[in-house]
């Protein structure tokens, strides 16, 4: 959890103390105020660990948009990936506060439902924006990538650049999540196969970090010399994967795809570490929930619900025919993450 803390001036420390204390989240910058009796609306924003660029860009685009249509901003983060209490808490607080609307990146598909039915039934509007609640519909609107197309998009492009004996890996997240799920399923489209086909070699199941990406590439190289095709459901697992394919001297004999058009990523992308890579716009998805917001708050008008698309573009240096993509260098001045 990340507090955004004004700076307190000595008398109001002791209240800023108790507050948090409290609440444990939400001392954002927005105050305490909701906007309720006619000033500026106030939208509470909820994260995920924001050591994560990913979400940092998601709470920073979704802050930018807000303000700049005259909003005040309440935030709070999860401490850790999974920590959906920390998110209950700030959201109990929003209400207390009045926010008019929430945008959350829920870190559980279920913990926060009722909590968020507590917000709908005060008025407040409820938007998750990156992952879906389970069911949709306990959002008002979800704004997030679409997973099965990102994953589409590099099975079609691994099939059409894939050697003429393919022997494919894939190296995934626990698939009960949905979007990993969503990737994993959108590839396997793309490039034609089951999961089953004799065309893949082999599977592991990563935490979506570079060490793990490169152990488990190792751990499938050993069993499968011959594997020239990798799916990867994140660049940092890329980055893993590729470096156990170069010590073993396959890199440049290998086709590897990846999802998530972090700067990072397409930097590797443009070095031909990565072949191709799905981008995801997260700072979008954050202006489009804070759209929906104003408008609701403008006339009362609710999103039209389910699922919205943020959009995702394959980024390669090597395009193929009727697969549409977008070179490194586009890729780099639309990337999100650190450059």
């Amino acid at each position: 959890m990340k507090i955004v803390r004004r700076v307190p001036t000595p008398a109001r420390i002791a209240a800023l103390t108790i507050a948090c204390a409290v609440a444990a989240v939400g001392c954002g910058s927005g105050g305490g105020s909701g906007g309720g009796s006619g000033g500026a609306p106030t939208l509470g924003i909820v994260e995920l660990n924001l050591s994560n660029p990913f979400f940092n860009t998601l709470e920073k685009g979704t802050e930018a948009a807000a303000k700049a249509k005259g909003w005040k901003v309440m935030k709070a983060e999860a401490k850790t990936p999974g920590d959906s209490a920390t998110q209950v808490t700030a959201i109990e607080n929003m209400i207390a506060n009045k926010v008019k609307a929430i945008v959350v990146t829920p870190a559980n598909a279920t913990a926060l439902n009722g909590v968020l039915k507590k917000a709908q039934d005060k008025g407040i509007l409820v938007l998750t924006v990156n992952a879906a609640l389970d069911p949709t519909d306990a959002a008002d609107a979800t704004y997030a990538t679409d997973n099965v197309t990102a994953g589409k998009l590099i099975g079609e492009w691994a099939k059409a650049s894939s050697p003429s004996d393919p022997h494919v890996a894939l190296l995934d997240f626990d698939l009960s999540d949905k979007p990993a799920a969503d990737r994993h399923n959108g590839f396997l489209s793309g490039y034609g196969i089951t999961a089953k086909s004799p065309v893949v070699a082999g599977s592991a199941l990563t935490q979506g970090t570079v060490d793990t990406g490169q152990s488990q590439m190792e751990n499938l190289l050993s069993a499968h010399p011959d594997i020239n095709v990798v799916y990867t459901i994140n660049e940092p697992v890329a980055h893993g994967a590729y470096t156990a394919l170069k010590n073993k001297g396959l890199a440049a004999k290998t086709v590897l795809v990846s999802v998530d058009g972090a700067c990072s990523g397409v930097e590797d992308v443009k070095k031909g570490i990565i072949g191709a890579t799905a981008m995801q716009f997260p700072d979008k998805m954050g202006e489009m929930a804070v759209a929906a917001a104003d408008q609701y708050v403008k006339d009362g008008t609710k999103p039209k619900g389910g699922i919205i698309d943020s959009g995702t573009v394959l980024i390669t240096d090597h395009p193929v025919a009727g697969v549409d993509s977008q070179s490194s260098d586009w890729g780099l001045s639309h990337c999100w993450g650190p450059k």
